[in-house]
């Protein structure tokens, strides 16, 4: 019996830790709207595939609070890392791709 607990606890733990790494995505995309007021930001997915596929759905995203949007402007093409939260995606980090 409590070799079936442990090993019931240690699925368990090794599924929390397989979520939370799950729920991070590394994405890129092209920044189609910048709102500092309210401290969102637009990105168009780059659409991987065959050539002359479309872009992406244009998905928009929080931005923490301590995070400086001056560096990014519409049409900046980005690489970015996102988490679900409460009520939506918010951005993790935000690079600007070259």
């Amino acid at each position: 019996m409590k070799a079936a607990k442990i090993v019931m606890t240690s699925l368990a733990a090794a599924s929390l830790v397989t979520t939370a790494a799950l729920a991070q995505q590394s994405m890129s995309g092209m920044v189609t709207k910048i709102d500092r007021l309210s401290g969102t930001i637009s990105i168009q997915q780059t659409q991987g595939g065959t050539v002359g596929a479309s872009g992406g759905a244009i998905q928009e995203y929080k931005v923490p609070k301590g995070q400086s949007l001056e560096a990014f402007h519409a049409g900046d093409k980005v690489s970015f890392t996102t988490t679900d939260s409460d009520g939506g995606k918010t951005i993790n980090k935000l690079d600007k791709q070259k």
